[in-house]
């Protein structure tokens, strides 16, 4: 049977014009210097080396050599000699390396995340941390396998449909030999079997329904020779339905399932990319509270635990290569490449809805016809590896409804920060009923909006472009309220539940970061707009006061800005109650400012605090500097 031996530990990383340290992975070298503002963050090529005695194994066995991520491009030599090169920074790739082993051996990893014209992303608004910032393992296979070499796949392909009350999956197993046989388990409980590549049925079979009832199968195929057993591989997978209409939105299973949710950037302060379980975890705790049933994975393929557990608690993927902002002709092969090898690793992913094929590619408009002629290749590739999903594109919105590239795929989102960038939060209207007046027949959604909200900076009068925790919750009241009368909307994702590293920003005093997360970059602080979001999608019982950080204020009158989802709030200002209001989400109370103001705030059993004081004039840590709004682009 495999074996998986984990390379993680002791690692000697050389960076050019430095002493050599020893590393454990993950690791990138720029969770610093990425971070830090300036857009001056280390790029180039550096060197991981280790030794390691050769794998027990028996004989004939067979060994390969796995990275789940390397950013962005490698060169792999095992004992002097080059054993695979990989470009691309999100996917897994592996090498057999059988014939190259020694009983000692040693491993030398080039990692080069410098600029070119042949590798994506190399334009966009996040930083490329280098490194090896997955895991790496040795895999030890019998000389009989299953497949480990094609595109980083797991060698297990997973076809599940619906017919009536039953699902019905077909289980494709690859091998170099061997009798294959398929196993269906529910749990750990065995409930159907057949052979590889038949289509077994499931009777009574448990939808994959979202949030609410996320019931996975699991898969499993032995490969085995004269009744001994020599490999397995097995996957978790769903029976459920996906499709997108222009007037019901997104249905799954077949009904009307608006998504609403987030996007999400996988780095951490200090950490960079270089992060473990217990991160992706947390990330999932955090998406779940606000109440989301969507994250769309951007910019670029996730780590593979983290689509597990999307699968695992019901959030439906938008999963995406990063083919961002700038077309390079020089990079149409690794584009291509990029796509299939997402596809080929995800593939039996029970969460994943929809293919993104690009990001915001006309935003440089040069070499049109190569880009067009790009997205048409993507999109019949993802049609031809997987019919059962659809397509879809998220759009800059400078270039218009009309734009040909946002009518090549299934579907298209639109990355819309109309009253941030631009002035006027009711332009979304009139932005979405110019789109349905010329494209009828298409569906529509948001694959980005937001605004910038720092936890630090507060105003009573907030205003477009101040930064303030105000003006975000502000903002994202706003854009609630018009999804909430717009239910067609196939998806919406708000750019970003959390702030990320982007080191060509200086916004808000905090140089290289992109502020508009609902939780701060260390994942410590949930700004107000965060319990806006729960106050709509959650269904957890909570009450939250706002501006609890913004404590010296000026004027005669207090108001008081309540989240909730219970229907009745109670507030207090030192010990007085200024009465119950009954309403839906946000509770609004005004009273006279005092010199100290306790605030409590209740509803049902749940209540909340702060104090807020009165002062003679504006705190001017609370004020956005004007020369702090250089944004990626500028």
């Amino acid at each position: 049977m495999r074996r998986i031996i984990s390379l993680n530990a002791d690692w000697l990383f050389t960076m050019p014009g430095r002493e050599a340290q020893r590393v454990s992975l993950p690791h990138t070298w720029n969770n610093l210097d990425g971070q830090d503002g300036g857009n001056d963050y280390w790029r180039g090529t550096c060197l991981y080396e280790k030794r390691f005695p050769a794998p027990e194994r028996e004989e004939n066995a067979c060994v390969f050599l796995e990275f789940k991520g390397v950013n962005a491009s490698c060169k792999v030599q095992l004992n002097g000699r080059e054993v695979a090169r990989h470009d691309g920074g999100y996917s897994t790739f592996r090498a057999e390396i059988t014939g190259f082993l020694s009983e000692e051996n040693e491993l030398k990893i080039e990692v080069d995340n410098s600029k070119n014209e042949r590798v994506y992303p190399q334009t966009a608004d996040f930083t490329f941390y280098g490194g090896i910032y997955r895991d790496v393992n040795l895999i030890v296979v019998p000389e009989t396998h299953f497949d480990l070499a094609y595109f980083g796949a797991s060698g297990l392909k997973i076809e599940p449909t619906v017919s009536g009350m039953d699902g019905l999956v077909k289980v494709t197993a690859f091998a170099n030999g061997g009798e294959i046989s398929i196993g269906i388990y529910d749990g750990e409980t065995p409930i159907a079997c057949g052979g590889n590549g038949e289509t077994i049925r499931v009777a009574d079979a448990k939808l994959w329904d979202g949030v609410k009832a996320p019931n996975l199968y699991t898969a499993v195929a032995r490969l085995s020779e004269g009744g001994k057993t020599l490999d397995e591989v097995r996957a978790d997978f769903g029976f459920r339905t996906f499709a997108v209409d222009a007037k019901r939105g997104f249905l799954l299973n077949g009904r009307p399932y608006p998504l609403r949710g987030v996007c999400r950037h996988q780095d951490r302060k200090a950490l960079g990319n270089a992060i473990t379980k217990a991160e992706h975890e947390e990330d999932m705790r955090l998406i779940l509270e606000t109440g989301a049933n969507t994250v769309r994975l951007a910019h670029y393929q996730h780590d593979d635990y983290f689509y597990d557990l999307c699968d695992r608690y019901g959030l439906v993927v938008w999963a995406e290569i990063p083919y961002i902002s700038r077309h390079m002709p020089e990079a149409n092969e690794n584009a291509v490449s990029q796509m299939k090898e997402l596809i080929y690793q995800q593939y039996n992913h029970a969460c994943i809805a929809c293919w993104g094929v690009s990001n915001e590619i006309t935003m440089f408009r040069r070499h049109k016809k190569d880009m067009l002629a790009l997205h048409r290749t993507l999109n019949e590739l993802c049609h031809e590896l997987d019919p059962s999903r659809f397509t879809v594109l998220a759009c800059y919105a400078m270039c218009g409804p009309l734009n040909r590239a946002s009518k090549i795929t299934d579907a298209v989102s639109w990355n819309l920060y109309l009253g941030w960038y631009v002035p006027g939060m009711f332009l979304n209207k009139v932005w979405y009923r110019l789109y349905r007046l010329l494209n009828p027949k298409r569906v529509f959604g948001l694959s980005e909006y937001g605004a910038e909200g720092m936890p630090n900076l507060h105003s009573v009068k907030p205003k477009r472009g101040d930064n303030t925790e105000e003006y975000q919750f502000l903002y994202h009241e706003y854009m609630l309220k018009f999804f909430e009368k717009h239910p067609e909307f196939w998806a919406t994702h708000l750019w970003n539940c959390f702030d990320f590293a982007a080191d060509a920003r200086d916004q808000g005093g905090e140089p290289g970061m992109n502020h508009k997360g609902l939780v701060t970059f260390d994942r410590k602080t949930k700004k107000d707009a965060f319990y806006l979001y729960k106050a709509y999608w959650s269904e957890e019982p909570f009450v939250h006061l706002c501006g609890k950080r913004f404590v010296n204020r000026t004027g005669t009158r207090l108001k008081i800005v309540v989240c909730s989802n219970l229907p009745e709030v109670e507030a207090f200002v030192n010990g007085k109650s200024l009465g119950k209001k009954r309403g839906s989400r946000v509770f609004r109370f005004e009273t006279e400012l005092s010199e100290r103001n306790e605030i409590e705030v209740r509803a049902g059993e749940l209540s909340d605090m702060g104090t807020v004081l009165k002062v003679k004039t504006p705190d001017p840590a609370y004020i956005l500097r004007k020369n702090d709004t250089k944004n990626w682009q500028k």
